[in-house]
């Protein structure tokens, strides 16, 4: 089968490029991509299917329909690690195209008044998953979760109970919105954009692809009280429709407001304030050996590493991944642990590696493992400093998204590993970096 991943999805669009396929987005939707109620509606109907169907067609239906029993279908591996839902994806780039054609929007009432380009990637799941979740007593976000085998990605699998909002949807819209928004002011053939926004075949090692600085990009298009504004217009829009209708009979329109509040509060915090976390089995982390010991979060303090060895700063999912299994191999094999020893491990990718976690005891800082997290920085900073987005995941991302979260307390004390032991670590040049931190101790 055609490994699902982006680069899989690059020569299927130069194919319908060649052959002058118009309107790519619109076939992925006649092939099962977005086809909710309020989508329908705004984009219309989707082209006929022809007979019999081109292979660029089969394959592409492929990567949307591998299995339509399962609610984590249409989605691909992207080359940064992240998970891409594809219809709200294509959505959004279909709403940028008519935008560039000179496209109004909806003039029918109530559509009127939506922005199509979030309703049709992010507000409409976001309301209805909310509305769910209040009456199913669900969660409406989330999860994430794994492939079998990154290198030849075949199936997929959630971590947790699922909503209509799991991580790949959320980085499927938003990166719906970037594109569809980069469109609609500089139209340009898929398969370019596609290679230029995921880093495919153009050596992503040099530096980050667009699609991992996604949550910052969004961010700085989107505030939350826009969300909120989008995501209020679209549940007024919803209670004149079937069946989403029904789980607004018995909302006001106070709990109304209140739903889009948390909606678009709930998903910036997770998808756009707080850092992506690289769950263990997306590096291939081995089982944990013997029984892990629980922490009892808040804790009080981080502790701040670096590595040493690997000694150069990863920057690419593969590269983060390899120094990953190669420090748990160390750790296990050489120093008799039961796991890698630090809670999160920092690359320099745009990412956070899940080591122990919020939830086990680690083995990074001796005497104080059960008191505090462990975060290392891949590379040997003693006379160098991560980038400057590294340092920024950790002190205004992680640190203060887990004070939010319960796990670390509001008065939480920062410390470098060498402070708690006779060590060098985190090297001199990132001690003299945290030591301006909110925290130090």
């Amino acid at each position: 089968f055609l490994p699902r991943h982006i680069s899989s999805l690059i020569p299927i669009l130069q194919s319908l490029e060649a052959n002058n396929t118009q309107d790519i987005p619109s076939l992925v939707r006649a092939l099962g991509g977005c086809g909710t109620p309020v989508c329908h509606t705004l984009l219309g109907d989707p082209p006929p299917t022809p007979l019999p169907i081109p292979e660029p067609w089969t394959l592409l239906s492929h990567l949307l329909h591998p299995n339509t029993t399962t609610p984590e279908r249409g989605v691909v591996l992207a080359p940064d690690g992240s998970t891409v839902a594809l219809a709200p994806l294509f959505a959004g780039i279909e709403v940028g195209l008519k935008r560039a054609m000179g496209w109004p929007g909806p003039t029918d009432q109530p559509y009127a008044a939506l922005d199509a380009l979030y309703a049709v990637t992010i507000t409409e799941a976001l309301g209805t998953s909310f509305l769910l979740a209040r009456v199913n007593g669900t969660a409406a976000l989330g999860p994430d979760g794994c492939w079998d085998d990154v290198d030849n990605p075949q199936n997929f699998t959630l971590l947790g109970p699922p909503s209509l909002v799991p991580s790949a949807v959320a980085n499927g819209a938003m990166d719906g919105v970037l594109l569809g928004t980069r469109l609609a002011e500089e139209p340009i053939p898929l398969s370019i954009l596609f290679q230029r926004y995921y880093g495919v075949g153009n050596g992503i090692t040099s530096g980050w692809p667009h699609s991992s600085r996604r949550r910052r990009d969004f961010g700085a298009l989107m505030a939350v009280g826009k969300l909120e504004e989008e995501v209020a217009t679209m549940l007024r829009v919803l209670r004149g429709l079937s069946p989403t209708c029904e789980l607004l009979e018995e909302v006001g329109e106070e709990e109304e407001a209140d739903i889009a509040r948390r909606a678009a509060q709930e998903f910036m915090e997770a998808y756009v304030e707080c850092p992506a976390i690289v769950p263990r089995c997306m590096w291939g982390a081995r089982p944990y050996r013997g029984t892990p010991r629980p922490l009892s979060p808040p804790l009080g303090s981080i502790y701040i590493h670096h590595t040493f060895v690997p000694s150069d700063p990863c920057r690419s999912f593969a590269a983060c991944a390899r120094d990953m299994r190669s420090m748990q191999r160390f750790h296990q094999d050489t120093r008799g642990w039961d796991d890698i020893g630090y809670s999160f491990v920092v690359g320099s990718d745009g990412y956070l590696y899940q080591g122990r976690g919020w939830h086990w005891v680690g083995a990074h800082t001796r005497g104080h493992n059960s008191k505090g997290y462990g975060v290392g920085y891949v590379g040997n900073f003693s006379s160098s400093l991560p980038d400057p987005d590294a340092i920024a995941l950790v002190r205004d991302g992680l640190i203060p998204c887990a004070v939010r979260a319960g796990w670390l307390h509001q008065n939480y004390t920062l410390h470098g590993h060498r402070q708690m032991v006779n060590t060098s670590c985190p090297g001199d040049a990132l001690f003299q970096e945290i030591r301006t931190w909110h925290g130090f101790k």
